[in-house]
């Protein structure tokens, strides 16, 4: 197939997806330019055919040759196709098909040729598809100077290497084509029936198996080359976006191999994305390709398409935007790849093989396998070891469904959002059991203020008992003076009184001073104290305070 580079790269194959359809397989009539060609019947299954089961008859190689873009859905250039065909109760049907550029060096014929017998014969029976005969096309358009016959004859020994390698394989061609500039010739033709200067192809599409495909809905969506240009850089603007290519990379390659910083660039090369896909989204699609492909160029940067480039080097920044295969996001994200794989200029070739594998894959996940094959394809040619590319590029042709590989992007995705969802709950744990932390050492402070007044307490309880023996004392000493001064007044004596109340009253003082301490002491330790409120404490913040805390239970 052809590559982004425009050389020959991997075979194609293609089953045909919705089985082959019914074709009647008529006696070897006349042949446009003489009697002996076999006379091939064909149609493909198209979508939603409503007849099926109609059995459509090709007359004529020039019917043949007609159908083939209706076969394979574009206009084939420059390449050789091998389609098979299996016999069923008096009828052939289409089988499966392969497609490879025509190799340029003549030494590489017999590999390629053996090659594409092997890939169509032995694989096709692997999966159930055995093919009974062969028609062979090759489509090459002349070079300046040449002419249609000159290429047919330039062409003969390859495609006598393409008969002689399937009849190794047990399977025989029976038709052989060669389509060139309007006209085409058959390599099967006994004695020379046709003409020199071939024959001409006629009114594209007017075989019956045209018409019908066209009445299913089918139709021919341009060439090769047309799909490639879609994919390749465009000329122009190159230095601009290989110099901002130059300083993406300086930037992001560093971040991309530390693995503490590549979380952050995943993250803002997916934002980035997002972000165009709107812009996209806000911008209608024209009606002509390559006028689409213009608008949304002119939509990004150099700089936001460099950072993107870049960025889905890294592998898991590529898978995460391989989610967006389904619906309106498989649309606008098909358009932004192909943006970005024409962005890839310069030495920075290889880069495509990201873009063009995700525009490969979206278009397989919407149901364009023509365009998925082309760019999984050039994406190999890209880089040849690129596994993604592989991984689907062969999916594609053994005619697995996209569904199967959605589901394990889905499985992908629901695992790696299990694991943040962890990661999430593990961080929460972790600040919880800080800030728990935190607040089991708070309490011990409080605790140790709380036995500080405890013990300032406790001292005072200890006083107390100081206090009253001094205010004891104090009272014996008040009611011996009365009793003096009593039994005085009653002996009428004469004696003064006054030095024994003096020494009273120096006796007195010594005790009111020890009753002033005894009550101050008894003051403090009463507002020390205090009232203890019924039920649990609570410290600032409407905390519960830890009960047991105090060394002294109360």
């Amino acid at each position: 197939m052809t590559n982004h580079n425009g050389a020959t790269g991997p075979a194609e194959h293609q089953p045909d997806p919705h089985g082959p359809t019914p074709v009647s397989r008529p006696a070897h009539g006349a042949h446009p330019g003489g009697p002996g060609v076999p006379d091939l019947g064909g149609a493909v299954d198209p979508i939603d055919c409503p007849e099926p089961d109609t059995p459509i008859k090709v007359r004529s190689a020039s019917e043949l040759a007609d159908a083939l873009p209706y076969i394979l859905g574009y206009r084939p250039e420059d390449c050789v196709v091998l389609l098979g065909l299996r016999q069923r109760d008096g009828y052939g049907r289409f089988g499966g098909r392969v497609r490879l550029g025509i190799p340029a060096r003549a030494e590489d014929w017999p590999a390629v040729a053996r090659q594409l017998a092997r890939s169509l014969i032995i694989g096709g029976e692997h999966r159930g598809d055995k093919s009974d005969a062969i028609v062979v096309f090759v489509c090459k358009e002349p070079t300046e100077g040449e002419t249609g016959r000159r290429v047919r004859d330039r062409l003969q020994l390859f495609v006598q290497l393409l008969r002689t390698s399937c009849g190794d394989f047990g399977v025989p061609v029976v038709e052989a084509l060669c389509i060139s500039d309007g006209r085409f010739w058959s390599y099967c033709c006994p004695g020379g029936c046709c003409p020199p200067e071939g024959t001409s192809m006629g009114l594209p599409g007017s075989s019956a198996l045209a018409a019908a495909a066209t009445y299913a809905g089918l139709q021919v969506r341009g060439s090769l080359k047309e799909f490639q240009a879609r994919l390749r850089p465009k000329d122009g603007a190159a230095p601009e976006q290989e110099a901002a290519l130059d300083a993406a990379r300086r930037t992001l390659r560093p971040r991309i191999d530390d693995e503490t910083s590549r979380p952050s660039v995943t993250t803002e090369t997916l934002d980035l994305a997002r972000r165009a896909m709107v812009r996209l989204a806000d911008r209608p699609t024209t009606p002509g390709r390559m006028d689409m492909d213009d608008q949304d160029d002119a939509l990004l940067t150099h700089g936001e398409a460099a950072a993107l480039v870049v960025g889905l080097q890294d592998r898991e920044t590529r898978d995460e935007a391989a989610e967006w295969m389904e619906g309106t996001d498989a649309e606008l994200a098909l358009r932004l790849w192909r943006a970005l794989a024409r962005r890839c200029v310069g030495p920075y070739g290889d880069h495509a093989a990201a873009p063009l594998t995700l525009a490969g894959w979206a278009a397989w996940s919407t149901g364009d396998s023509l365009e998925a094959r082309e760019a999984l394809a050039m994406a190999l040619a890209a880089d040849p070891d690129y596994l993604f590319a592989w991984l689907l590029h062969t999916a594609c042709n053994e005619g697995l469904g996209a569904e199967a590989i959605r589901e394990c992007i889905r499985r992908g995705r629901a695992e790696r959002e299990a694991a943040a969802d962890e990661r999430a709950a593990a961080a929460g744990a972790g600040a919880a059991d800080r800030e728990s932390a935190a607040v089991d050492h708070e309490p011990t402070g409080v605790d140790d203020e709380a036995t500080g007044v405890d013990d300032e307490v406790t001292g005072a309880d200890g006083e107390l008992p100081a206090a009253g023996q001094e205010l004891t004392a104090a009272n014996r000493e008040l009611t011996a003076v009365e009793r003096e001064a009593e039994a005085a007044e009653g002996m009428g004596s004469s004696r003064p009184v006054l030095p024994a109340v003096g020494a009273t009253a120096l006796r007195s003082s010594r005790t009111g001073a020890a009753l002033r301490r005894a009550n101050a002491r008894q003051r403090a330790a009463g507002g020390a104290r205090g009232p203890r409120p019924k039920g649990p404490s609570t410290r600032p913040g409407g905390r519960p305070a830890r009960s047991g805390g105090s060394r002294r239970q109360r």
